[in-house]
């Protein structure tokens, strides 16, 4: 599908969304920008560790709840601020579990459990304390009342563990770096949380690098990540993770991730820098033609390497 369509038909108001990747890793930035041109709004977000993805929609006031461990563009911003500011003027509803916790949660949802017993977080403050209190949380459809509860170990009568929710998934946006047209995806590389919440999911939409025939990514099914029947849209989308990077195929585009940084310090020069970036700019296509030919190649990979380098300095 094109991703205009796939945004349409599959993304909708008040969804549980999870975003896959991983900080600056092989976020689905393309499918982001298309949710935040077509207005789509009132998400509650969950998320391994996230970057400028999450930061996007919280400052553009698309978030109503927000579940995570860490949200950052590591080595650039160490919080992200627009996440930190609306966090910190109480315009954002926000629960804190460690990162260990969230991607199990992840996990049990692909399993179909009903919650996810866990000593985690036991005897810090992210039992201690919540992000949303009881009350606020009965005001918010699809957050569960409780952020945890004790229960008794079965098998250990007298031994307490944490009951965590296992999270309710509408909607996953992934970005990944082949899929074929029947849905079938192959990811290089650490496969973070994709294909737990691509199986979680009611739906799921997927940019990729290259589209590759039915025939051609089955020639090699153990390179296979996410099955099609998980999918419902796969869009052709190449630097579909710009400004973070692809495993296999591009680099993080730094200079543009520290621009996004500036930018993200006050909300009139962050909502600058989405008119400039996101709305004024129609499709995907025409942001790549923004970017300019000749700082994508740039950041292509040196196979050997993993990472760009100029020609002269390859050793």
């Amino acid at each position: 599908m094109s991703l205009k369509d796939a945004v349409a038909k599959y993304v909708k108001n008040g969804d549980h969304m999870v975003i896959g990747g991983f900080t600056t890793n092989r976020k689905p930035y393309a499918l982001v920008y298309e949710i935040l041109r077509q207005g789509f709004k009132d998400f509650v977000g969950e998320s391994g560790p996230a970057g400028g993805d999450w930061d996007m929609l919280i400052g553009a006031g698309r978030v109503k709840a927000y579940i995570n461990c860490y949200t950052a563009n590591s080595g650039v911003t160490n919080v992200s601020r627009r996440f930190r500011a609306w966090y910190e003027q109480g315009k954002l509803n926000m629960e804190d579990y460690s990162q260990d916790v969230i991607m199990l949660m992840l996990h049990a949802a692909s399993l179909g459990l009903p919650y996810l017993p866990v000593r985690l977080m036991m005897g810090t403050d992210l039992v201690n304390k919540w992000g949303i209190s009881k009350e606020v949380r009965k005001t918010i459809d699809k957050l569960p009342d409780d952020k945890f509860v004790y229960v008794e170990n079965p098998f250990k009568p007298g031994e307490k563990v944490v009951a965590v929710p296992v999270p309710e998934i509408d909607l996953a946006i992934i970005h990944v770096q082949q899929a074929s047209p029947d849905g079938t995806c192959s990811i290089l590389g650490d496969e973070f949380h994709d294909v737990d919440i691509a199986i979680a999911a009611k739906r799921c939409i997927v940019t990729c690098e290259q589209v590759v025939s039915n025939e051609e990514i089955r020639l090699d099914p153990t390179k296979n990540s996410i099955p099609g029947f998980c999918v419902d849209a796969v869009v052709h989308a190449p630097y579909g993770a710009h400004p973070t990077q692809c495993y296999g195929f591009y680099d993080y585009d730094n200079s543009f991730l520290k621009v996004y940084d500036v930018a993200s310090k006050t909300q009139e020069d962050f909502e600058a820098f989405l008119k400039e970036w996101v709305y004024d700019v129609p499709t995907h296509e025409a942001y790549l033609n923004k970017l300019g030919a000749s700082r994508l190649v740039n950041l292509n990979i040196v196979p050997g390497l993993g990472y760009a380098k100029k020609a002269e300095e390859v050793r």
